[in-house]
């Protein structure tokens, strides 16, 4: 248990992972954290992914992590198009998006559909056409975010408190690790919180999708991803009795289910 804790700690501690090279015809999974996090999140998953051959792609989001960008340039079609920049002229492509990333798939999808083998939607918002993450996040009055968010327009950012972040996104997370999220959340760009995606059912509407639940999700609510799941066409469901974070709490899990779907 001890050595399982340290490794988990050592992932959210942020060590870089790198798309790793492999031969054209390979399957790609490219990865997409959420709001309010960055790409060291799936680091306790990453290894497990690449242990089964393929290439894995892990993107930082503009304003996330270490990465500086002034917030005022970054909008929702910035995330799109380093997505689709990291994609390149790769196809056979699965995308994982994780919370508010499920919108970011969402658009990659609908503007690179070709090149995309199918989408997975861990925790994630599962919009239609015209939905954005505020106000798919009015639909869900059992997530914890709203007690928690505060808005500053003046510098154009969403603020979740410090002392709700184990509460909201990591319950089942040892006690150092929620230590660590809670003191070191970052503001969130708020313009791509706001901003509809603008979707087809020629382009998204033709890409297999599979979603993930997260059982005890005090972010996205189970009963806000039943509803969206049951109106978004998903071919497949998998569950995990996790919090929002399972590449935290329970790696091994969520990489066995993203392999499965990758084959």
């Amino acid at each position: 248990m001890k050595k399982a804790i340290i490794v988990i700690v050592m992932s959210v501690f942020g060590f870089t992972a790198h798309a790793q090279k492999t031969t054209k015809d390979s399957k790609t999974i490219v990865l997409v954290h959420g709001a309010w996090s960055d790409a060291s999140s799936w680091n306790a998953v990453i290894p497990l992914l690449k242990a089964q051959g393929g290439e894995v792609i892990n993107v930082n989001l503009a304003g996330h992590g270490k990465d500086t960008s002034v917030t005022a340039g970054i909008t929702f079609q910035t995330y799109v198009d380093q997505v689709k920049a990291a994609i390149g002229t790769r196809t056979n492509v699965v995308l994982v998006g994780h919370s508010f990333a499920g919108l970011v798939i969402s658009q990659v999808a609908e503007e690179a559909s070709p090149q995309i083998k199918e989408l997975v939607f861990l925790a994630a918002a599962l919009p239609h056409n015209g939905e954005s993450l505020l106000s798919l996040a009015k639909q869900d009055p059992a997530s914890h975010i709203g007690k928690y968010l505060s808005i500053d327009k003046e510098n154009g950012v969403a603020i979740v408190a410090k002392d709700a972040v184990a509460d909201i996104f990591a319950a089942d997370a040892p006690q150092q690790v929620q230590e660590y999220l809670s003191a070191n959340i970052k503001p969130e760009p708020l313009a791509p919180l706001a901003t509809p995606v603008q979707l087809t059912e020629k382009n998204f509407g033709g890409v297999k999708k599979i979603y993930i639940y997260t059982l005890n999700d005090h972010a996205i609510s189970y009963p806000a991803q039943q509803y969206m799941v049951k109106s978004g066409k998903v071919s497949k469901v998998y569950t995990l009795a996790s919090s929002h974070t399972p590449f935290i709490s329970m790696p091994e899990k969520l990489a066995a289910i993203l392999i499965e779907a990758n084959k």
